[in-house]
């Protein structure tokens, strides 16, 4: 069976809400990671494994990309990147890099170095970045371990302040947060965490969470998903000590492995979905029964979850992997994409309710 009709197979299996409809925006996009769109269309992608940095263009604005560009290569673990003033930042393991006015430059890309002064450990050192209404650049450093003691190097979600390269703790005790967004109505940052591994299949949780004072404290490694102590590192806590760390506005199954969130802004959708937070789970490794592997979507009122859904199942046949999607991006006119780095492959959402 080739790639592309196992891909053809794998949309059929898919399956959302009721008017919803899924379709490729771009196939044979390798490990593509977290997505960026540019005010003429141009959607960006990173990778992880495959170290490129994507441009995907269309042409015809038939929600197909119809040539896909390799701006770069050769890059290490190029995860995350985000779009500032016609300027693409891309986030390695070890620097910021940034490609100016990248549009206009597809033809022959070159970027410049802009911070290089991030942890160069590999584990858990590829990351997802975006900018803040601030103008700085969100950028989270994950810890280099599955559980280790508190570093102020790693395990946070920092502020970087691309003119004084000054670094600021937005939030601490943050295992590995591969995905955050802003709230577009109340403006709080909200960021997923992945829990620690080998505590077995159903401890500890994954987390949502929500920032509501800078530098605050989420846990880890000494609490995770606000109600486990580590085994090592939670020795003699109390729960006196444990309330000191901010709870997760939702506790989440262990290992279903939330990677990328997104509030949804357009006017596409039906007006229901208006402000949903989109979950992209992207599923366990070492669970002896596999879950996660779909996208989910949050209903946020006055700062809490009040309701969490499946919106895409079906990348998950028993327990054989189809997919993994991690993160999401709106094009002009208000569909939905969800890059998964395992089919390599951008789907494309939209709602048509004829």
């Amino acid at each position: 069976m080739s790639c592309a009709s196992a891909n053809d197979e794998l949309l059929e299996r898919l399956t959302l809400p009721a008017g919803y409809e899924i379709s490729y925006f771009a196939k044979n996009v390798e490990n593509a990671r977290q997505l960026a769109v540019s005010s003429t269309g141009v959607v960006y992608v990173g990778s992880r494994k495959a170290g490129k940095v994507y441009a995907l263009i269309d042409h015809n604005q038939d929600g197909v990309a119809d040539r896909q560009i390799v701006l770069a290569q050769g890059l290490n673990m190029p995860s995350g990147l985000a779009l500032n003033q016609g300027d693409l930042y891309v986030a390695e393991v070890h620097r910021i890099i940034r490609f100016k006015s990248i549009d206009k430059q597809l033809k022959k890309p070159s970027f410049e170095v802009v911070f290089d002064k991030l942890p160069t450990d590999r584990h858990h050192g590829w990351k997802f970045i975006r900018f803040a209404d601030n103008g700085e650049l969100l950028v989270p450093v994950g810890v280099p371990c599955n559980v280790c003691a508190e570093d102020e190097q790693y395990g946070r979600i920092f502020s970087l302040n691309l003119e004084s390269k000054k670094l600021t703790t937005v939030a601490q005790g943050v295992r590995n947060s591969v995905g955050f967004d802003i709230n577009p109505q109340s403006g709080a940052l909200w960021f997923s965490d992945n829990g620690r591994d080998m505590m077995g299949d159903d401890i500890p949780p994954d987390e949502i969470n929500r920032v509501s004072v800078d530098g605050e404290h989420f846990g880890f490694p000494y609490v995770h998903g606000g109600s486990v102590l580590d085994p090592e590192f939670g020795k003699g806590k109390t729960l006196t000590d444990m309330q000191k760390y901010t709870m997760p506005k939702l506790a989440l199954q262990a290992h279903v492995a939330p990677l990328g969130i997104h509030f949804y802004r357009g006017k596409q959708f039906a007006k229901a979905m208006h402000n949903k937070l989109f979950v992209a789970e992207h599923g366990s490794w070492n669970r002896s029964k596999k879950v996660g592997y779909r996208v989910m979507m949050a209903t946020i009122k006055e700062g809490e979850i009040t309701a969490y859904e499946p919106f895409i199942s079906g990348f998950l046949d028993k327990e054989q992997t189809l997919g993994r999607p991690v993160a999401f991006a709106e094009l002009a006119d208000g569909s939905l994409l969800v890059s998964d780095d395992f089919a390599n492959a951008i789907y494309r959402v939209r709602y048509n309710n004829k």
